[in-house]
C-alpha cells in the first residue's frame, strides 16, 4: 500500500476498526473511507453495490460483523448467522466486482474444532465438530473463508482471512449480558468494588483457557499483512488451501487466572467464585501463531498492561454514559 492508497474499513467504529483507523493515521495513511452503520447499511445488498461502485477503494478490511460473547450467542443464534453471511456477502463480491486489490477478512478462532488439538494450527479448519454455544457465527466465518479462497481460485484475487484470538482494548462491548469474557468480567469487579462486596461470581468452573490479544496489537497484524508483497505470501494464495493466517499472543491462561489478573488490576480485594452451572465452552482455545512469526510479525503489549489501559478505557466510557 502507499500513504494515499483508497483503504475502506469496515466496521471502524468497533473494537478492532476503531483501532485500524488510528494505527493506519499513526503510519501516516491519509485516504481512507469510513462510513457509519447509518450511512451504510451493510446488510442491505444494493446500498453495498453503490458504495463499492462509487468509491472504487484500492483496498479494503473488513472488520464489521455481529459478534458477541457465549449469552449473546447462544440467545440470537439467527442474527449472529444471518446478519454476519449479508455483511460478507455483500462486501467481498462488490470488492472483486471493482477490482479492490486486497481484501482482509476478520474472523474469530471459534471457526475451528471444539476439540482441535491445541494450540490449533489453520490446518484444523473443518476436521471436527465445532462448539455448539457459537457454531452460527462461525459457520458464518467459515463461509467467509471460504468465499475468500474461491475467489482467489476463479477470479485470480489476493484476499486474505485473518482469524485472531479473543481481543480486548480500547472502544471495547464492557456490556455485562452481551460482550467477551475479559471486558465482561472487568465490568463485574468494578461494579463490585464500587458496591463494596466481598465476592464475585464468574460464570463456568474457572478451568478453561483462554488467549487474549491486544486491539492495538491486531491492527498491526492486518496493516502488516496489507502492507506485504504477494511473493512474501504465496504460501497463503493457494488452490488447495485457504487463504487463511492465525493472529494471536501465543499464551493463553485460565478463566480463573484471568479474573484475578483482572481483580489485581481493577483493586478489588474480595473473594472470587465460580458458577459451575454456567457453560464453559471449550476448555481451550489457543492459536498456533508459527505462521504470521514466520513472517515477521508477533505482539508487543503484555496482558497485564493492556487490561490496565482497557480498564481506563472502560472508566471514560462509565463516566460519559453518567
Amino acid at each position: 500500500m502507499n500513504l494515499d492508497s483508497k483503504i475502506y474499513v469496515a466496521g471502524h467504529r468497533g473494537l478492532v476498526g476503531s483501532a485500524l483507523v488510528r494505527r493506519l493515521q499513526a503510519a501516516g495513511y491519509n485516504n481512507l473511507v469510513l462510513r457509519t452503520h447509518a450511512e451504510l447499511e451493510l446488510r442491505d445488498q444494493s446500498a453495498v453495490q453503490a458504495f463499492f461502485a462509487r468509491e472504487k477503494p484500492e483496498y479494503t478490511i473488513l472488520a464489521a460483523a455481529k459478534v458477541g460473547g457465549i449469552h449473546a450467542n447462544n440467545t440470537y443464534p439467527a442474527e449472529f448467522i444471518e446478519d454476519n453471511l449479508l455483511i460478507q456477502n455483500n462486501v467481498i463480491h462488490n470488492a472483486w466486482k471493482n477490482n479492490v486489490k486486497r481484501l482482509l477478512f476478520l474472523g474469530s478462532s471459534c471457526i475451528y474444532p471444539k476439540n482441535a488439538p491445541q494450540p490449533m494450527s489453520e490446518e484444523c479448519l473443518m476436521t471436527g465438530p465445532l462448539e455448539p454455544t457459537n457454531r452460527p457465527y462461525a459457520l458464518a466465518k467459515i463461509a467467509g473463508i471460504e468465499m475468500c479462497h474461491a475467489y482467489n481460485r476463479q477470479y485470480g484475487t489476493r484476499y486474505l482471512a485473518a482469524m485472531p484470538t479473543n481481543l480486548y482494548g480500547p472502544n471495547d462491548n464492557y456490556d455485562l449480558n452481551n460482550s467477551h469474557v475479559l471486558p465482561a468480567l472487568m465490568r463485574k469487579v468494578h461494579e463490585a468494588k464500587q458496591r463494596g462486596d466481598n465476592n464475585v461470581v464468574v460464570w463456568g468452573t474457572g478451568t478453561p483457557k483462554r488467549e487474549f490479544l491486544y486491539s492495538e496489537d491486531m491492527a498491526d497484524a492486518c496493516i502488516f499483512l496489507l502492507e506485504q508483497m504477494d511473493d512474501k505470501l504465496t504460501s497463503l494464495f493457494r488452490d488447495d488451501s485457504p487463504p487463511l493466517i492465525n493472529i494471536g499472543s501465543g499464551e493463553d491462561l485460565t478463566i480463573r487466572e484471568l479474573a484475578e489478573l483482572v481483580a489485581d488490576v481493577v483493586g478489588f480485594t474480595g473473594g472470587l467464585s465460580f458458577d459451575t452451572s454456567k457453560p464453559d465452552g471449550a476448555m481451550r482455545k489457543a492459536l498456533d501463531v508459527s505462521r504470521i512469526n514466520a513472517l515477521g510479525w508477533k505482539r508487543t503489549m503484555p496482558l497485564k498492561e493492556g487490561i490496565a489501559l482497557s480498564y481506563q478505557d472502560m472508566l471514560k466510557k462509565i463516566e460519559l454514559q453518567s
